[in-house]
């Protein structure tokens, strides 16, 4: 394109069906141009902007980035471009594009381009505005979509606590941190006592209720860098960095105490229940994550054969 404000609007009506905005500016960034796009969207008509700077009308606009956008423009004569990961539009247009509502401001692609007079020499900017609403909103759909995926993928369905297979791989990188850099941290394993005796009398469901109230009780006393899981039926996991075993210990009575105290609510009836634990350290004997889960889960057996509702440790 070459290159002068003439031979850019060739013909207004041209301008006139495209679906990109247009904009001229000079070395001082006044509009020269202005096409339909940019009334339509903007509210703006040409007549009342043509010569004004572009500063003064879109206060959106910060004169100093913009300025540093369009320096290698005028000086290396070369084209730049904003995308809307970078900054989601240059003008704060309205979005009128059918996404469901998914953004109520157009998101915008940027390209600014040099013009230059019958010497060479740059003397105006081309400003193309693409409305990208639809792209970018669907992308953001799609990575919020992703996520929630991703979350269902790690949570128990049941109990909102961390499945089975995700809280291994917690537990797998908390034990590669703690060898390497040391300090405290500690297993809990624990879960109903005469669990089948539950679903035996009451039924699933009342079983089911039972287990989302053990859940509850153990989120209570969870701190946000703590860990916890169902590790099978109606078998939990909980895994507490930064913890002496001893610290564990008193976590884990806290639980068992509240758990026994608990009336769950079904069916018009209350339904009272135990819980046995088994609370491991991390020693220096341990060489592997899953023979760490298994020195709390011997203590947890422990805890069983010594008549369950209590809390032993490894």
């Amino acid at each position: 394109m070459n290159d002068s404000l003439s031979s850019l609007a060739l013909d207004s009506a041209l301008l006139s069906k495209l679906e990109v905005g247009v904009v001229v500016l000079d070395l001082d960034y006044r509009v020269l141009v202005w096409n339909d796009f940019m009334m339509h969207h903007s509210g703006v008509q040409a007549q009342s902007i043509i010569g004004q700077s572009l500063f003064e009308r879109f206060d959106e606009i910060d004169p100093d980035w913009f300025r540093r956008k369009t320096e290698p423009v005028f000086r290396l004569k070369t084209p730049t471009y904003v995308i809307a990961e970078q900054r989601p539009y240059l003008f704060k247009f309205n979005s009128y594009r059918p996404v469901t509502g998914a953004s109520v401001t157009m998101f915008q692609n940027i390209t600014l381009f040099p013009l230059t007079d019958d010497k060479g020499k740059v003397t105006q900017v081309g400003v193309l505005v693409y409305d990208v609403t639809e792209e970018v909103t669907s992308r953001q759909q799609l990575a919020q979509a992703n996520e929630r995926l991703e979350s269902i993928s790690r949570i128990d369905g049941l109990t909102g606590l961390y499945n089975r297979r995700y809280w291994e791989e917690c537990c797998e990188l908390e034990f590669k941190r703690q060898q390497r850099y040391g300090g405290d941290t500690s297993l809990v394993m624990l879960d109903i006592d005469h669990f089948k005796q539950i679903n035996d009398t009451y039924g699933h469901p009342a079983g089911d209720q039972v287990i989302k109230a053990l859940a509850k009780i153990i989120q209570t006393h969870c701190r946000e860098t703590d860990m916890a899981g169902r590790y099978g039926g109606e078998e939990f996991v909980l895994l507490l960095p930064d913890t002496p075993a001893a610290c564990a210990q008193t976590v884990a009575e806290r639980i068992r105490l509240e758990a026994e105290q608990m009336v769950v609510q079904y069916d018009g009836q209350g339904l009272r229940f135990t819980s046995s634990f088994g609370v491991s350290g991390l020693g220096h004997e341990v060489q592997s994550f899953m023979q760490w889960v298994e020195q709390a889960d011997k203590a947890l057996y422990l805890a069983k054969e010594q008549g369950r509702n209590r809390v032993c440790m490894a």
